[in-house]
């Protein structure tokens, strides 16, 4: 489905990660944590966070970010619990989804001009985040301890 440029990347990460579920992690608390994970992943490769969740009522972008070379670049983050031959995070991001994250990019864009590079303009991209033991997150303060690693998958220019 993706022909952009793909990175991929196995993190180990310590984030502070406070829960007061008692029974795992639920649907809201896996986006965040992949959003926590995406943000720590594209700082490591010099990414600059602008902003996050930047909502309006037809869409959300999840992360505003610059890129070294300064393009300004929109992460649509999309986290999954890893199973053995189940789907992917990426499975999730369809056509209908690249056109409404499209239409809130431009809105962005119109709405904050001085944040595009005019040589660089900008682009949209998709980290995809597979959780191998999330559930256990709820245990714990440290996410370490409890979720060792994660892999994440980079797609530049979706």
């Amino acid at each position: 489905m993706f022909s952009a440029k793909y990175h991929s990347f196995v993190i180990v990460i310590t984030i502070l990660y406070n829960t007061n579920m008692q029974k795992g992690i639920d649907h809201l608390s896996i986006g965040q944590l992949g959003e926590d994970i995406a943000c720590k992943y594209l700082e490591s490769k010099k990414y600059r966070i602008l902003t996050r969740n930047y909502r309006k009522p037809w869409g959300e972008i999840d992360i505003v970010t610059k890129a070294s070379d300064g393009t300004l670049v929109f992460i649509e983050v999309k986290t999954l619990k890893a199973r053995p031959g189940g789907i992917n995070p990426e499975d999730h991001m369809n056509t209908s989804k690249i056109n409404k994250t499209k239409k809130i990019c431009r809105t962005f864009v119109g709405n904050n001009p001085g944040t595009v590079n005019e040589r660089k303009g900008w682009r949209i991209d998709l980290v995809a985040i597979a959780l191998t033991d999330p559930d256990a997150a709820g245990e714990s303060e440290k996410l370490a301890d409890t979720l060792k690693h994660c892999t994440v998958n980079h797609y530049e220019n979706i």
